[in-house]
């Protein structure tokens, strides 16, 4: 956008700071960005692709549960352990 597309017009000056508008000129039709303006189609994922995918979330998931059982045997072998103290 150029300078000249932009008009100030200054509403208020005071010694604590000064207000003003930007008075912006309309669109113009060669301003056409270039970039699309709709996000990239997402290519087609083949079944192999597909099945890795389920796979990994898989193998993502157990040990998920394996770490979270492992902390819960760690935290009642802690309070065992409480009890037996006192």
């Amino acid at each position: 956008m150029a300078s000249s597309d932009i008009q100030v017009k200054e509403l208020e000056k005071r010694a604590s700071g000064q207000a003003f508008e930007l008075i912006l000129s309309p669109r113009s039709k060669e301003s056409v960005p270039e970039f699309p303006l709709s996000p990239p189609k997402k290519k087609d994922l083949s079944l192999e692709e597909i099945q890795k995918k389920l796979e990994a979330a898989e193998e993502r998931r157990k040990s998920h549960e394996a770490e979270v059982l492992k902390q819960l045997a760690e935290k009642r072998e802690h309070e065992k352990e409480v009890l037996q103290k006192a």
